[in-house]
């Protein structure tokens, strides 16, 4: 790979995580409000239970919400990964002929030894 193109994996890397980190403080924080929610309705009756209810099921559509985000970056992240993979195997055949005769290699030993 080239610089540059080491420099884009870096860069698209550390804004996924920062994505991935984002939502997953999200996510913690909707599912610790639901509980909170529905703790405090397992002790209220009438209207008041109903309405600590529906702030529940709000706060866990809102983490429903963060993890399908989380699974659009994942899958977009992935798909990136795999097009630089077929962008550098076509660009050095056989160093990637080598590393996956090397992880076949490596593969049959493991099954081998079992």
């Amino acid at each position: 790979m080239t610089t540059y193109e080491d420099d884009r994996f870096n860069a698209q890397k550390d804004k996924m995580v920062q994505h991935k980190d984002k939502i997953v403080s999200e996510l913690k924080s909707g599912v610790d409000d639901a509980e909170g929610f529905l703790r405090a309705a397992a002790s209220s009756t009438g209207e008041k239970a109903a309405e600590l209810r529906e702030k529940a099921t709000a706060a866990l559509k809102r983490a429903s919400d963060s993890l399908s985000d989380l699974q659009a970056t994942v899958v977009e992240k992935g798909r990136d990964a795999a097009i630089m993979t077929d962008d550098y195997v076509h660009e050095n055949p056989w160093q990637a002929i080598g590393i996956g005769a090397a992880i076949g290699f490596l593969v049959g030993v493991v099954v081998a030894r079992r």
